[in-house]
């Protein structure tokens, strides 16, 4: 049976938020805030600034505040485009040279973004690949005669066109009559050309493309069959899709609705509560058993735990229970917080193989889901799973939160004890120093009640000890390992 999906766009001046709803569940979140657009597919006439032949990689200057990262793996290598082997970066480009590069990663943290000049542009029901030389077809395309016809029709249309390069035909494209398709290679025919020609007119350090924003991007990737409708909450958002649809994909245009109700659109389907948990490290599941989701900059660690679940058999039923539960969970947990990189998840450890098995197996189903690419090896004896999924944009907490101004993005704080004992040997230090007549420590109120214990703080042994006094001060507005030394 087919799973009816719909798709919720909530769109203001200041950001657009996707929600795509299954089963009346968020299964997937996209945002794209307009002082900080995603780079992602856009194209930039760029300046290499720096070849680093030690990491086979270059620098490249797109106009943007970071470098931009290029390896010499994704260097069109037009000399040598039939050798497996990567020549070295220093002869495939050199300092000075401009460049066309695509943006494949977003710049994340101190990191500049990802790049490429092997150029993908896409369309409704295709993706060209100017300096390709194949057709390749979506998978998900499995009808022979289906694939052998748009295989043939595509090539008939380049000659007709005179477009050269390389084609992938996508999901979309299946059943599709030949007048869409060839409309689809004028588009990219002439999308490509302007391309040439601002490549040539453009300064250095300038974008000469931009990918579509987010709303339009999701009705070119996103809308099938089974799409059953898309609700926006926005007039202007809903006339830029409504006329993006009868351009290119009138068939879906009865599917679009305006939202007018007065409740907010991602409120009436529960939508702004599933982003507050996911910006949670701990997910509950309905068995009363839990995830926690650490996010590190090297790797995210996943944790099952039978949290108050305690089964209705025994032990080894009741942990494959959870860990099946949790291999749903985990899939959907990782599209709705985008999470990238390495992922290690920690399963409750199983006796029986078979039971390992059918948890490998539920999770690898649970991931075929994913529209980014994922990798996933086998479970280790301890239980460990290590997945590896493209990290193409920044994860949904690294789009809304920043570090912690108390903690410094640390996740912990020093204790009170700990505070007071370094503001002690700090005055201790000072002493030594300067020998002034008196201190005063400036410090949160919970550092300066410890400090005014004498049993616990040793505080009244230090003013002996350097036979100086010490005086207190309260400061509200200083964090708990906040503090300040005066000499008087």
């Amino acid at each position: 049976m087919t799973i009816k999906e719909e798709v919720l766009i909530n769109a203001s001046q200041y950001e657009i938020r996707v929600a795509l709803i299954a089963q009346g569940r968020l299964q997937e979140l996209y945002f794209e805030q307009s002082l900080s657009r995603g780079l992602v597919g856009n194209i930039f006439k760029a300046k290499v600034v720096r070849v680093l032949p030690g990491m086979q990689a270059a620098f490249v200057d797109l106009g943007l505040d970071k470098n931009g990262f290029l390896h010499a793996r994704d260097i069109l290598r037009l000399d040598h485009k039939d050798s497996q082997k990567i020549p070295s970066i220093e002869k495939l480009v050199r300092q000075g040279e401009t460049v066309m590069v695509q943006v494949v990663k977003d710049p994340v943290g101190d990191k500049g973004a990802s790049l490429t000049m092997h150029i993908s542009i896409p369309s409704r029901n295709l993706v060209y690949l100017p300096y390709g030389k194949n057709i390749g077809i979506s998978q998900q395309i499995t009808n022979s005669e289906e694939r052998k016809r748009l295989t043939n029709l595509l090539t008939d249309l380049q000659q007709k066109h005179q477009i050269k390069g390389g084609f992938i035909i996508r999901t979309s494209t299946e059943s599709v009559i030949n007048q869409q398709l060839d409309n689809d290679v004028n588009l990219l025919n002439k999308l490509w050309q302007s391309i040439q020609i601002d490549m040539k007119n453009a300064k250095k350090g300038s974008q000469i493309y931009e990918d579509l924003p987010l709303e339009l991007r999701v009705m070119r990737d996103f809308m099938h069959l089974d799409i059953e409708r898309v609700i926006i909450d926005s007039q202007d958002a809903f006339d830029k899709v409504c006329n993006f649809s009868d351009e290119f994909i009138p068939e879906m245009r009865h599917k679009l609705e305006k939202y007018d109700a007065e409740q907010p659109l991602f409120n009436k389907y529960e939508i702004e509560q599933e982003i507050d948990k996911s910006l949670d490290r701990k997910v509950l599941l309905e068995s009363g058993s839990f995830l926690v989701i650490e996010q590190a900059e090297a790797m995210t660690t996943i944790d099952v735990n039978t949290g108050s679940y305690v089964g209705n058999k025994n032990d080894g039923e009741t942990f494959l229970q959870t860990n099946l539960e949790a291999a749903t969970e985990i899939a959907r947990q990782l599209r709705i917080r985008n999470l990238g990189g390495i992922i290690v998840i920690d399963f409750i450890n199983m006796q029986k193989g078979s039971h390992k098995k059918q948890v490998l197996l539920a999770l690898e189903s649970a991931l075929s889901k994913d529209r980014v690419n994922i990798e996933i090896t086998d479970m280790s004896p301890l239980g460990l799973v290590e997945i590896t999924r493209r990290r193409v944009r920044q994860s949904l907490e690294q789009l809304m939160c920043e570090p912690c101004q108390v903690c410094d993005g640390k996740g912990t704080v020093k204790t009170i004890k700990t505070v007071c004992y370094e503001i002690l040997r700090e005055v201790m230090r000072e002493d030594g120093q300067y020998k002034s007549r008196a201190y005063t420590i400036v410090a949160a109120p919970r550092v300066i009640d410890f400090l005014s214990d004498d049993k616990i703080s040793g505080l009244d042994d230090l003013q002996k000890n350097i036979a100086r006094p010490i005086n207190l001060q309260v400061e509200k507005s200083y964090s708990q390992e906040q503090y300040d030394i005066i000499l008087n």
